[in-house]
């Protein structure tokens, strides 16, 4: 670890530990696992990490998350939350992800009262700050605060310090919530995300990773793959079995993005001023 890093180490932690205690929303990702492994080193006992569950999860994505709060020693619980019945969520406009953390750091609230605990950290990091993020503006009409962001963390430094503290996600892909797949303006519901879920699953049983399956108007499924897997997809027999997969799962048109995988893609539709609005 260069000295620029465990300079940056030493800040997080010294961030951190005058907090007394914290609740960490802690996902399956390396950020906020790597905010969950500092937490439980500058407080011990007194952090714990919390994860949420609800239909925009995908599958495997909970274990993953216990897992790592297992590793890293940090007492782990998970809340049920209900973005779904909020209309302007399931409506689905570019501000959806507000309305999601929204939710979330309602229900955090609770929690970190049930622990006796005034702080909510989530993993916002330096590189978020460049990005159309909605949910940022949640954080701060609830007052969580991001480690991460305020010592300056890049998503590099983030990987290597949590390659460092031998997280085993620390290598793993982004994966945002499953909403994030659909379409600007169309409804967010059970079905679709499910849909979405078990068509990324099947990609990836197939060896493609990093994967998006964005879903558009009228059953439409949009591949986002690597552009150095876009030959294998095509290839006559693997494209058979994805087109085959993908309409046992309801999707009537399958495309692939010749663009290749870029997170956050929906987002090119976004106007200016809704950017504005909420970066």
């Amino acid at each position: 670890m260069n000295a620029s890093l465990a300079q940056k180490r030493d800040q997080l932690l010294a961030s951190i530990e005058p907090l007394g205690s914290c609740v960490v929303a802690m996902s399956a990702g390396v950020d906020s696992s790597l905010v969950a492994k500092a937490a439980q080193l500058a407080l011990g006992e007194q952090a714990v990490a919390v994860t949420a569950v609800s239909p925009s999860l995908a599958e495997g994505e909970l274990q993953i998350a216990r897992d790592v709060a297992a590793q890293i020693g940090i007492r782990h619980e998970t809340i049920a939350t209900d973005e779904m019945s909020a209309p302007a969520y399931v409506a689905n406009s570019p501000d959806r992800c507000y309305h999601c953390k929204s939710e979330l750091y309602a229900q955090l609230e609770s929690i970190a009262e049930h622990f006796d605990t005034a702080v909510i950290l989530n993993g916002t990091n330096a590189d978020d700050a460049t990005d159309f993020r909605p949910g940022m503006k949640a954080a701060v009409e609830h007052r969580v605060r991001s480690p991460l962001a305020e010592c300056g963390f890049s998503k590099a430094e983030i990987r290597e310090l949590a390659a460092h503290w031998n997280l085993s996600v620390w290598d793993k892909h982004a994966s945002p919530c499953l909403s994030s797949r659909i379409a600007y303006g169309e409804e967010v519901t059970p079905g679709r995300l499910r849909m979405v879920d078990r068509a990324e699953q099947l990609l990836r049983s197939h060896g493609f990773d990093p994967v998006r399956v964005r879903y558009h108007h009228g059953d439409v499924a949009r591949i986002e793959i690597p552009l150095d897997a876009i030959a294998v997809l095509s290839d006559e027999h693997m494209r058979s079995e994805i087109v085959n997969g993908f309409k046992q799962l309801g999707f009537k048109y399958i495309a692939i993005d010749l663009e290749g995988f870029r997170s956050g893609s929906l987002n090119e539709v976004v106007s200016i001023d809704v950017l504005q609005k909420y970066m």
